[in-house]
């Protein structure tokens, strides 16, 4: 018997995520539930989903910033649902990394259409995203949003951290700067490249052991930033 395909709805109004989970569930999906980001991060890593449902408005943090650091660890596809109409709030939250948007209120037919259609298009391989990231040292709990190295935290900045994560999450990959500048900061930063320069500056202080010489940032000129997490390469 075929094991049936696992949803996560991330939803504060409890009403809406009873509504949406028996429309999934009437269908043969399995739905977990989480009414906030941090909740929705850790049943993420447990469950390993093969489709997120994100409701922007969270009560703990946006959930663009959610989409940005799940992006980090995980390429399971993400369906909006949230009740926010204006063009401005669709497009980051698409440039952050979402698959696609569901403008409240929604009927169950068409919800069910964009679900398949976005589990048609999900490889498999996506279940194996790993929200622990070990690089030399360091350790990146993508769950609790930490870093540390041999045990020991190591204090970064919201932008520091999104960053780090963004390079960490795809090594050996040269990721340009415009890719960095919209995940981490988002389209309105997309020219801005010494926002970048700034802060991969900041990160190198804090993860290389020599930041004049760095072995896990490494520059792609007039391109952008490839992470090397072995020191031996």
């Amino acid at each position: 018997m075929t094991e049936p395909e696992r949803i996560l709805l991330i939803e504060d109004d409890k009403r809406i995520r009873e509504f949406v989970s028996s429309a999934l569930e009437a269908e043969g999906y399995r739905v977990f539930e989480a009414g906030s980001a941090a909740w929705g991060a850790t049943e993420a890593a447990k469950h390993k989903p093969h489709l997120v449902m994100l409701d922007l408005g969270l009560p703990d943090r946006d959930g663009t910033e959610f989409i940005r650091d799940f992006r980090g660890w995980s390429s399971v596809p993400i369906l909006i649902i949230s009740a926010r109409t204006e063009e401005k709030g669709k497009v980051e939250a698409l440039d952050a990394g979402a698959d696609d948007y569901l403008t409240k209120p929604f009927g169950v037919p068409e919800l069910l259409a964009r679900v398949r259609a976005l589990l048609r298009r999900a490889p498999a391989q996506r279940l194996d995203s790993n929200p622990i990231i070990r690089f030399g040292d360091f350790t990146i709990d993508c769950v609790s949003r930490t870093v540390s190295r041999n045990g020991e935290p190591i204090k970064l900045s919201q932008i520091e951290y999104r960053l780090l994560l963004a390079m960490a999450g795809n090594p050996g990959r040269v990721l340009t700067h415009r890719q960095l500048l919209i995940q981490v900061w988002g389209g309105q930063a997309a020219g801005n490249h010494e926002y970048l320069r700034v802060y991969v500056g900041h990160l190198r202080q804090k993860i290389e052991m020599n930041p004049a010489q760095p072995r896990h940032i490494q520059t792609e000129i007039g391109i952008g930033y490839r992470f090397n997490p072995d020191f031996n390469l």
